[in-house]
């Protein structure tokens, strides 16, 4: 998987990202509830696409929304809806973040990174002592593979198991939501002072 390839697919994508996008509002919710996005807490939202998640932080009352993504196609519809949040075009293995987060969010992207265990260690970075990591998909993994499957294949691998990827949390986070179900797919935990 190159990342050129992610970032033209996003590219081409980004025009009609919104209108295509369906909306699971009972799992959204139960994911940020699992995540703990609440009042006051600065937030990272990790291949934020076009900002699906950003009004849904702002309804909890964050202190702050940062969204990163790869594409500048979906980076630039981000910025331009949500003048309040700030929202960077580039890579968050590499970018030079000045700070630490009280929530890093990776929804719907996870399989979008090439190596899972390197994000999660370069995502520890960024996570505050006593902050959350979320990983977290509005659909279950066996809808997500068969999504992936058709133009997305060349751009994404397998999701793994919840299990597995708890293991990934592992030296850095206690994780307390590992959930793989019908509606919905979860990992998150709470890093380790």
């Amino acid at each position: 998987m190159e990342q050129k390839d992610i970032i033209a697919f996003f590219d081409r994508c980004a025009q009609t990202w919104d209108d295509e996008m369906i909306r699971n509002e009972d799992a959204i919710c139960a994911i940020l509830d699992n995540a703990q996005a609440r009042t006051g807490i600065d937030v990272l939202d990790v291949a934020c696409g076009t900002g699906v998640l950003f009004p849904d932080y702002f309804a909890r009352n964050v202190a702050s929304v940062t969204g990163i993504d790869i594409s500048p196609e979906m980076a630039k519809r981000a910025g331009a809806k949500f003048p309040d949040a700030t929202v960077i075009c580039g890579d968050v293995e590499t970018h030079p973040f000045s700070r630490r987060y009280d929530l890093v969010m990776v929804y719907n992207a996870f399989p979008h990174f090439s190596e899972p265990k390197r994000l999660i260690a370069r995502l520890a970075e960024l996570t505050k002592p006593g902050g959350r990591l979320s990983v977290a998909h509005g659909m279950s993994r066996a809808m997500l593979a068969h999504h992936h499957s058709g133009a997305a294949s060349r751009v994404s691998i397998e999701l793994p198991d919840e299990r597995t990827l708890a293991a990934l949390f592992a030296p850095w986070f206690d994780v307390d939501v590992a959930i793989s179900d019908e509606r919905m797919y979860q990992v998150a935990g709470t890093r380790r002072i």
